[in-house]
């Protein structure tokens, strides 16, 4: 999951608090992975891209709302720069 991200990259996992780098993202998944969470990959918009940035969003079936900013890399690769893994939740 950290290869997804650019290295300054910066997750919100909740609560107020950041994971702020790629090593910093790469522990929280860690731990997320040691206790055995499992990920859905739930419903993706298409990104709306402007030139080198684009917002990427996705809608768990638990009704949260993703969302996430991805910067173009100059191979052409998209990196994830910040990631708000639930900005909100719906019925």
């Amino acid at each position: 999951m950290a290869a997804l991200y650019e290295p300054g990259a910066i997750l919100d996992t909740g609560n107020g608090r950041l994971a702020c780098g790629r090593d910093a993202i790469r522990r929280f998944y860690a731990k997320l992975v040691a206790a055995g969470r499992k990920f859905d990959l739930g419903d993706q918009r298409p990104a709306i891209i402007n030139r080198d940035l684009a917002l990427t969003s996705t809608r768990l079936a638990d009704g949260t709302v993703t969302a996430e900013i991805a910067r173009r890399q100059g191979d052409g690769n998209w990196l994830w720069v910040i990631d708000q893994p639930s900005i909100a939740r719906y019925s």
